[in-house]
C-alpha cells in the first residue's frame, strides 16, 4: 500500500489562530479606541470559535483568559468597577462556562459512539472474517460496500472454506438491503462454515444451506407481512487442488464470469436452482456443473449491485467488458480498477445497492505451506468484510502488486485506471 500523509487545511488553521490573536488585541486595540466603543463582543467571539473546533480543556483555558484580557481592559479605562464592566464579565464567565459544559458533554458523547462503533465492528467481523491471500492453488481477493453509512455487512456476503483437497467459495444476496438482513446473511454464512467443517459434499452443502436458510428466514423474519417473499440468491464453486476445473452450483444468482487472455465468458449453469428459502420448487436437487479452470484464469464472482449501477443515462454497467481488460492486473488490483471505475461511472450518491465482488486467480499447484487446512484434516472458512476503510487505493506499478485495501470510498479516486480495452465476450 501505498503511504499518504494528512495535511491540516489552512482554513481550519486560521481558524484555530483567531481565539489567541483576539484575546491579545482586544486589550491592546481597547487602549487606544474612543470611550464610546466596546471590544468586548470580540472576546466572546474567540470562547465560542475555541469551543467549535477545539478540546473542553483549551476551552475553558481561552475562556479564562478571555475574562482575563476584559479585565485588563476595563482596567486601562479605569472602568473596573462600573455596571457595564461587571455586567460583560459574569456574561463572558457565564458563556464561557456553558461552552465549556458543551465541549465536556460533546467529548463524553464522542467517547461513547466511538466504543459503540468498536463493539459494531468488532461484531460485524466476527460475522465477515478477512480472506486469506492465498486458498490452495487460489489467489483470492475480495471487495465489499454496503448501502448503509458505517456498516461493513449489508444484504450481501461471501465466504470461503477449505475442505479437504478443494477450496469452496460462496456469493450470495438476500433480498433486502443494508443492516435490515444482516440476520439472515449471519444464518446462511454460519451454514456454509458449518457444512465446510463436516466435509458434506457440493449438492449436500447447499441442501444444508437450503435448510438453514428455511429455518432464519422464519425465526427471524416472524411477523413480517412479507416473510414468504423473502429469499437468498446463492453461487456456490468448488476449486479441487488436484483437477483444472470448477464445479458451480447456481441458486438464482448471477453467473460468475471466467477472465481468460481478454475474454470475459460468462459461466450459466444449464439448470440453475431456485433461490434458498424457494427450494421446494428444485426438489432438492443441487448437481454441480463443471466448466474449464486453468492456470492464469480469473473467476469473477459479484452480486447484482454491481451489474446493476448506471450512469447518468441509465445504460448499465459493463463489469464484463471493463473486468476482462483489467484481468492481468491480478486479482486484488482487478477488484480495486473495478472499483474506482465504478465511482466514475456512477453519478454521486447513486450507489444504493449492497455490493461485493471476489475474484479468483488459479495459479496452479499449491506451494509447500501455503495450503489452509491444518495438518490434522481440520479445515477452517474465512470470509472478508468490506476492505475500504479509510485506506488509499494506489495504481498498481508493473511487476509488484502489494497488499491493497479495497472498497468504496473517498480515497478510490487515488486510483488510476488504464482505459478499458475492447472485449469479445464468449458465447
Amino acid at each position: 500500500m501505498f503511504p499518504y500523509r494528512c495535511f491540516v487545511p489552512s482554513w481550519r488553521q486560521a481558524l484555530a489562530a483567531v481565539p489567541p490573536a483576539a484575546i491579545v488585541a482586544v486589550p491592546v486595540i481597547d487602549r487606544w479606541t474612543p470611550s464610546n466603543i466596546h471590544l468586548a463582543p470580540a472576546l466572546a467571539v474567540a470562547v465560542t470559535l475555541t469551543a467549535a473546533f477545539s478540546s473542553t480543556r483549551r476551552t475553558a483555558l481561552t475562556g479564562a483568559l478571555a475574562v482575563v484580557a476584559l479585565t485588563v481592559a476595563a482596567i486601562e479605562r479605569l472602568q473596573l468597577t462600573s455596571e457595564r464592566v461587571i455586567v460583560e464579565l459574569l456574561s463572558l464567565a457565564l458563556l464561557s462556562a456553558l461552552l465549556v459544559l458543551f465541549c465536556w458533554r460533546r467529548e463524553r458523547r464522542d467517547r461513547e459512539l466511538a466504543r459503540v462503533r468498536l463493539v459494531s465492528e468488532a461484531a460485524q467481523r466476527v460475522v465477515l472474517r478477512p480472506f486469506p491471500e492465498r486458498a490452495g492453488p487460489v489467489s483470492a481477493a475480495s471487495a465489499y460496500r454496503a448501502a448503509e453509512a458505517d456498516a461493513h455487512i449489508g444484504g450481501d456476503f461471501y465466504a470461503l472454506a477449505r475442505t479437504g483437497n478443494s477450496t469452496r467459495v460462496i456469493i450470495g444476496d438476500v433480498r433486502g438491503k443494508g443492516l435490515a438482513a444482516i440476520s439472515e446473511t449471519a444464518v446462511v454464512l454460519e451454514a456454509f462454515r458449518a457444512a465446510a467443517r463436516d466435509q458434506l459434499s457440493l449438492p449436500e452443502m447447499v441442501r444444508y444451506m437450503e435448510k438453514s436458510a428455511l429455518w432464519g428466514l422464519a425465526e427471524f423474519s416472524a411477523g413480517e407481512t412479507d416473510v414468504g417473499e423473502r429469499f437468498v440468491t446463492l453461487a456456490v464453486v468448488d476449486i479441487p487442488d488436484d483437477e483444472q476445473v470448477v464445479r458451480l452450483v447456481s441458486c438464482g444468482h448471477p453467473p460468475p464470469f471466467r477472465l481468460r487472455r481478454g475474454t470475459a465468458t460468462p459461466l450459466a449453469v444449464s439448470e440453475p436452482a431456485p433461490p434458498l428459502g424457494l427450494g421446494a420448487m428444485s426438489g432438492g436437487q443441487y448437481e454441480p456443473q463443471t466448466f474449464s479452470y486453468v492456470p492464469g484464469d480469473v473467476l469473477l464472482l459479484y452480486t447484482d449491485g454491481v451489474t446493476e449501477a448506471r450512469d447518468a443515462r441509465g445504460t448499465f454497467y459493463p463489469l464484463a467488458q471493463r473486468a476482462a481488460a483489467w484481468v492481468g492486473l491480478g486479482p486484488t488490483h482487478l477488484l480495486a480498477s473495478i472499483e474506482a471505475d465504478l465511482r466514475e461511472y456512477v453519478p454521486p450518491d447513486a450507489l444504493a445497492d449492497d455490493m461485493a465482488m471476489v475474484a479468483l486467480l488459479r495459479e496452479g499447484a499449491d506451494p509447500p505451506g501455503c495450503g489452509h487446512s491444518r495438518g490434522d484434516g481440520r479445515h477452517y472458512a474465512t470470509t472478508q468484510p468490506h476492505l475500504g476503510d479509510r485506506q488509499p487505493i494506489a495504481a498498481p506499478a508493473a511487476g509488484g502488486y502489494g497488499p491493497l485495501r479495497l472498497g468504496l470510498s473517498r480515497w478510490s479516486r487515488c486510483l488510476t485506471v488504464p482505459a478499458p480495452a475492447v472485449t469479445n465476450i464468449a458465447p
